[in-house]
């Protein structure tokens, strides 16, 4: 299974563990990842969330065959479904009724970088890297892309990344605001842990961090609205990158 949940304490791990594609999403790991998010949000002894990727990688993305399945016909139900399913994983994520912190090993390319910018805080290895990647196989950027980088980079790197192709990693990363911290490699899972150990008061950590996304939304398109302003945009995407 490639979607784990770890519960220790008041924090929760939610591990991607597919190495074989870097931990790239299909329909139904997203589908996995929605439901240990359902697990954590239920469970009332849970203050915080870690999200990270096994094997030395966040995630590479949405995976390659169902991108390739896009492009024959995006209109296709499955492929319509599983496209769904993994926008609504970065949804869920950034309206986590937990704090939630994201652990970056390796890349984070495509929709894995929304996965990772749609936690609260980032903790990412002096190598870690964030590739929007988009435009380079062909495609617009998707799932809330823009928003998500926009509100915590601002629009100069956001358009530096999404549209340029500009890769950030290491002390850049915190440069422009996308990770709270830069730590050795072999300490990012530990550091992301440590950080979520603090909160051992569930009640009051799902009160806080209910009152921060109500009053952060109130200045923010929500990324629900995001995906639907980028979704007929990138389909069209699909279709001509199918064409040329």
């Amino acid at each position: 299974m490639p979607i784990r949940l770890q519960t220790t304490g008041s924090v929760a791990v939610i591990t991607i563990d597919d190495p074989a594609t870097r931990n790239a999403l299909t329909g139904a790991s997203a589908q996995q990842l929605l439901d240990r998010l359902d697990q954590v949000s239920r469970d009332k002894t849970i203050a915080a969330l870690v999200l990270r990727g096994a094997g030395g990688h966040f995630c590479a993305g949405a995976d390659r065959a169902l991108l390739a399945k896009a492009r024959q016909d995006p209109c296709d139900a499955d492929v319509l479904a599983a496209l769904e399913v993994i926008y609504e994983s970065f949804v869920r994520l950034d309206s986590m009724p937990v704090p939630t912190v994201a652990a970056l090993r390796g890349a984070a390319v495509g929709a894995g970088v929304n996965l990772a910018l749609a936690a609260d805080i980032r903790i990412a290895a002096h190598d870690a890297r964030l590739l929007s990647g988009f435009l380079k196989i062909g495609l617009h950027p998707g799932g809330g892309h823009f928003t998500m980088l926009e509100r915590l980079a601002g629009p100069q790197t956001t358009v530096a990344m999404s549209v340029f192709g500009e890769e950030i990693t290491g002390a850049r990363l915190r440069e422009l605001g996308l990770a709270w911290e830069i730590v050795d490699d072999a300490r990012v899972e530990d550091r992301a842990v440590e950080l979520a150990s603090r909160l051992t008061d569930a009640a009051l950590a799902r009160d806080a961090i209910a009152t921060y996304r109500a009053q952060a939304q109130s200045r923010q398109l929500p990324i629900a609205v995001a995906v639907r302003a980028e979704q007929s945009a990138q389909f069209k995407s699909f279709v001509r990158s199918k064409n040329s």
